[in-house]
């Protein structure tokens, strides 16, 4: 979530994959394609994703793995603009923090600032796209490597202990289940992300109405632009529905 400041601080393979296969047999498992699940349980998937953005009690555990998608963003838009990354903390209120040191202005802060409540829909819409495309192994496996590298950053005891139950579960899938498993789990994810990053918006959009919030990303970025906040708001929400619908569209092959 929100607890960022700039200095910055800004907030499917077969078993056994990794045990007999050859290199060409993995290179082939990696990034060779895998059929399409049944249009039910891609409806399905998308209902299951939904029951655990729409409930409250059930958003305050889920959005756990927004957060996670949330700091990565910062995290790794960080990195390729150049800062130094010193670390990532996730909170069990579903707040988190990552502070990156180096320009405290310029497109490398904006860029950073921005990647918070993007990431978890553009996450979710490249995902769409590698399911679109039959790579559901693939998209495993990078999301397992991507959560294993976040943990590297992190800095905390919940957030290591966040981390390593959510890389777990993308590495057993990944590495144990059957295709079909495989295939259900990957959907599901990818829903969760598409739909997951709608309702942050929302909810800040909320915040700010009420005056809270005063620091958010939305705030950090108007002081770096002096653009208004209510115009990065806007930027928020159109990336995370054009990705909701446009996701959608691949996943169910519209």
């Amino acid at each position: 979530m929100d607890n960022h400041h700039s200095a910055y601080l800004l907030g499917s393979a077969s078993p056994g994959l990794l045990g007999s296969a050859s290199p060409g047999e993995l290179w082939d498992r990696l990034f060779g394609t895998q059929p399409a699940p049944e249009q039910w349980l891609t409806i399905a998937t998308c209902a299951l994703a939904l029951a655990a953005v729409l409930p409250r009690p059930l958003w305050r555990l889920s959005r756990n793995a927004v957060t996670i998608a949330h700091e990565g963003g910062h995290g790794l838009i960080a990195l390729l603009t150049g800062r130094r990354l010193e670390g990532i903390r996730l909170h069990s209120d579903t707040s988190g923090l990552t502070v990156s040191r180096g320009r405290p202005t310029g497109l490398g802060m904006v860029l950073t600032a921005a990647a918070g409540y993007t990431a978890p829909s553009l996450l979710g819409l490249g995902g769409a796209w590698l399911l679109a495309a039959g790579h559901i192994t693939l998209l495993l496996w990078l999301a397992t490597a991507l959560l294993l590298a976040m943990l590297v950053m992190i800095r905390n005891a919940y957030g290591a202990l966040t981390m390593i139950l959510t890389g777990a579960a993308f590495l057993l899938i990944s590495w144990l289940a059957d295709p079909g498993v495989q295939a259900g789990f990957a959907y599901a994810a990818v829903w969760f992300l598409l739909l997951g990053g709608v309702r942050p918006v929302f909810e800040l959009q909320a915040k700010r109405r009420h005056g809270g919030a005063p620091d958010s990303d939305a705030d950090q970025l108007s002081r770096l632009t002096h653009v208004p906040p209510a115009m990065w708001l806007f930027l928020f929400h159109a990336v995370s529905i054009c990705s909701l619908i446009g996701g959608g569209r691949w996943l169910l092959d519209l």
